[in-house]
């Protein structure tokens, strides 16, 4: 069995971001040479995510507008948390998106669904962050 290990860094522009990586972690795989095995994909950080869906604006503002209805950034003085930080709301955004996805792959690809992309969600950007891609397989 073989394992190949790879970083992709993000620093967003905004405090929140949602971006497709699904063709970085293709590219990932295409040089990892696994053809049958697992796909891990993990957010390092404990303010951003993994997840799998749709690459449809709308369902991203849906999830941007839930998201702050269940945790909304402001006012940062409602999470005993905000002490020295003001991120309590991206701690729990991150915890409610997930931490990573683990994608099957066949015959050298990512066994997907229908529709189904891998999105980075950055909930306390605005600095460099990394992601760990890591393919075990034959």
């Amino acid at each position: 069995m073989k394992s190949f290990r790879k970083e992709l860094w993000f620093n967003t522009s905004r405090r929140r971001e949602f971006i497709n990586i699904t063709p970085e972690i293709n590219s990932i795989l295409k040089e990892s040479g696994i053809q049958e095995g697992l796909c891990l994909v993990n957010a390092m950080h404990i303010t951003a995510s993994i997840f799998i869906n749709d690459d449809e604006p709308g369902l991203h503002n849906d999830f941007e507008k839930w998201l702050e209805k269940l945790a909304p950034e402001k006012p940062y003085s409602q999470y005993d948390h905000n002490g020295f930080e003001d991120n309590a709301d991206a701690h729990i955004k991150r915890s409610i998106m997930g931490r990573e996805a683990v994608i099957a792959v066949t015959n050298g690809e990512l066994d997907f669904g229908p529709w189904e992309q891998i999105f980075y969600g950055e909930f306390d950007g605005k600095r460099r962050k990394r992601v760990l891609v890591k393919i075990i397989g034959e």
